[in-house]
């Protein structure tokens, strides 16, 4: 083989296995749907883990910051709501979805088999992901606990509205979220509501009485939240 033949077949090998590596590539990993802990609630997730295994939860709250201040501003509406209805609550300021699906993975679903788990998640990932990487977090959560209790039914909650001002680019990406949430909505296990716009004033503005720093709720805020989903609530819990 002459030198020119040569390296004409080096070549064309060499493009032939660049080639076969792109092809092979795999497809990039969706971070929000891949469970993952976060080392600085790891305490907090062992303390759930062991209300859990005492069992006698009815009703499961999950989520991040905005489920967490149910012990804060929201503690006066809790007390006097869900109390008695053997309800607990597993929020974690600052998860993502992966975190909570890493929760639900580790620990916080043994032991229990709540009527109903109520599920608010997915704000924080509005900076890194996108509405369909949301969506698909959201559903692998959902997908969790459906999978390790089955008789438990799963009310999902529309991520809520965050900023002051409509029509910002972080709105628009909370509405395409909870247009994809909505179709999780089976009608027998899964049940979507989005409560969103009880927050907002005519216009889409919202009121610093119910999210002070446009994200976490007042006492007011929770009231709303409260009000809003007990009628689906209610009923899931019979």
């Amino acid at each position: 083989m002459n030198k020119l033949l040569l390296l004409t077949s080096v070549l064309l090998h060499g493009l032939l296995g660049i080639s076969q590596v792109q092809a092979q590539s795999p497809q990039p990993v969706n971070s929000a749907a891949v469970a993952s802990m976060h080392n600085d609630w790891l305490n907090r997730h062992e303390s759930f883990n062991a209300i859990a295994r005492k069992g006698g939860i009815d009703l499961l709250f999950v989520g991040d910051s905005i489920t967490e201040g149910w012990r804060r501003n929201g503690l006066a509406i809790w007390t006097e709501r869900y109390a008695a209805r053997k309800a607990a609550n597993f929020g974690i300021s600052g998860d993502r979805t992966e975190h909570l699906l890493w929760r639900l993975q580790n620990g916080n679903l043994d032991g229990i088999s709540p009527k109903v788990a109520v599920v608010m998640i997915g704000t924080n990932n509005t900076w890194r992901n996108t509405p369909e990487q949301i969506s698909e977090g959201i559903a692998a959560v959902v997908d969790q606990i459906r999978s390790r209790s089955p008789n438990t039914k799963v009310l999902l909650l529309g991520v809520f509205p965050r900023g002051e001002e409509a029509n910002t680019p972080t709105r628009k990406k909370i509405a395409e979220i909870n247009a994809l949430l909505a179709k999780l909505d089976d009608e027998r296990n899964v049940f979507f509501i989005d409560i969103g716009e009880r927050f907002l004033l005519e216009g889409g503005t919202l009121p610093k009485d119910v999210m002070p720093d446009g994200l976490h709720l007042s006492a007011t805020g929770y009231q709303i939240w409260a009000d809003a989903m007990e009628p689906k609530l209610a009923v899931l819990l019979k």
